[in-house]
């Protein structure tokens, strides 16, 4: 390990390579509970040429490397399990096209939500992308490495759905192209009529290769965006509720959150309802659309409309930064989240799982479920809140967090950005057919196990 010093700044040059002892520090954990891995080397590459002069060397002397975006999934997946050489892609942080009648987008591997959002709005102000909740510097690449969802998922599906293309480094350093650019100068889509490789990198944690490019849909930015928060306190209600809101159609984004504080919130299930138009009366017709959907449960008093007015800038905002204030309420700055995807009608014992888990293990809780593609699926953000200087407290959240995803997973839900726990108890439920198809997958795109190992490791 010692002798790939030279060889790496080479590469990247002295000042994108370190082996100090506090970035190798800073570069060993996430801002979750899981416990710190130390990596040997972290290197920074500004090129796709680059990134495959490391990748060879790491698969010539067979060194591991984690691709890291921001690391922020919170769930450990890019710590180095088995050291090696994290390689941080902050470098490559171009926004190489953008075809405006096509809507898409073309981003390096590095280019950040935040980056991308102030782009589009100062170049692009007609159009816009799926913003995940989590803070502006998460990059494109990572979010649609564990399929992610963004503001705009209840209309388009998952933010890996929307993905129209890929540049990925191979584990022996070879580039490839996935989609209609490997024909042509064009990326609008990553599959049909094609064989959809792209599921061979997506979901894979980093484990097939580094995704150094992106194509990315885009989609109209409305002129006007409007949020009504329909409130019930009896779990069994949501699903017929959800139902009614997405027959609809007329709603951008739907979410349900409930969470024990403030007090205010505490017993009730507020359903977020987000929905946009070019004009005042497209979007009061939409409004009236969805009061009229659930009308019913407001004449037999079962639900309501609140009012929103103090709340509704801070609703309004994409991200939203009142998500992040709630990792401090415990006065600790830690908090996980993590879930599984189901059907909507799942919601009700999901719910009453999450809350008496919380109550086991004493911690402080929030839930945010974002419904997926028009009520296909939902997406769980099952938040603990915790004090990093709380060893203790750290424990119970990761406990906690393991026994929700076996109760999830025994009622045939699916993890959502698993940690090496999560993945191991998926593992132990899938079809061994399935198992032999992703062993022989990850063999024989990378025999020597170099990438991110200890991630999906199917024996």
């Amino acid at each position: 390990m010692k002798d790939i010093l030279k060889p790496l700044v080479d590469i990247v040059g002295e000042k994108a390579v370190s082996n100090h002892e506090e970035d190798l520090w800073y570069y060993s954990r996430d801002p979750g509970v899981l416990e710190p891995k130390r990596p040997d080397y972290v290197v920074a590459p500004k090129t796709t040429e680059q990134v495959q002069a490391i990748v060879r060397l790491a698969n010539e002397e067979k060194i591991p490397v984690v691709p890291m975006g921001n690391g922020m999934s919170l769930t450990g997946i890019v710590r180095p399990l088995k050291g090696g050489i994290v390689m941080d892609m902050k470098q490559m942080n171009k926004i190489v096209e953008v075809n405006d009648r096509g809507r898409y987008v073309v981003v390096e591997g590095g280019v950040s939500q935040g980056q991308l959002k102030a782009y589009l709005e100062d170049n692009y102000p007609h159009l816009r992308h799926s913003i995940p909740d989590a803070p502006p510097g998460t990059t494109i690449a990572a979010n649609v490495a564990l399929h992610g969802q963004g503001r705009l998922s209840m209309q388009y599906g998952f933010n890996s759905d929307m993905v129209t293309g890929l540049e990925v480094v191979l584990p022996n350093g070879e580039v490839c192209k996935i989609g209609s650019w490997c024909m042509g100068p064009y990326w609008f889509s990553k599959g049909p009529s094609l064989p959809d490789l792209s599921g061979l990198f997506l979901g894979w944690l980093g484990t097939t290769g580094v995704l150094t490019k992106v194509g990315l849909r885009l989609y109209p930015q409305k002129k006007l965006r409007d949020v009504e928060i329909f409130v019930v306190d009896r779990a069994e209600l949501v699903e017929d509720i959800i139902y009614r809101l997405s027959h609809t159609e007329m709603t951008e984004d739907l979410t349900v959150w409930f969470q024990p504080k403030p007090l205010m919130f505490k017993g009730n299930y507020h359903i977020t309802v987000y929905f946009t138009g070019d004009t005042e009366e497209e979007v009061e017709f939409k409004r009236k659309l969805i009061w009229n959907a659930v009308q019913s449960y407001i004449d037999s008093k079962d639900g309501g409309f609140m009012g929103i007015a103090p709340m509704k800038s801070g609703l309004l905002e994409q991200p939203q930064r009142t998500i992040s204030v709630f990792a401090d309420v415990p006065k600790g700055g830690g908090f996980e989240y993590s879930g599984p995807i189901t059907l909507v009608e799942n919601f009700p014992e999901y719910t009453a799982m999450f809350e008496e888990i919380a109550a086991k293990y004493n911690l402080l809780y929030a839930a945010t479920i974002r419904v997926i593609a028009g009520g296909h699926a939902m997406m769980y953000g099952m938040s603990f809140a915790f004090n990093r200087a709380d060893q203790e407290m750290m424990d119970r959240v990761k406990t906690a967090l393991d026994e929700a995803t076996e109760f999830a997973l025994d009622l045939g839900g699916i993890p959502w950005k698993p940690n090496v726990s999560e993945q191991a108890m998926a593992i132990q439920r899938m079809d061994p057919s399935t198992l032999s198809l992703m062993k022989m997958v990850k063999e024989n795109l990378d025999p020597n196990g170099i990438m991110n190992p200890g991630n999906w490791e199917v024996n």
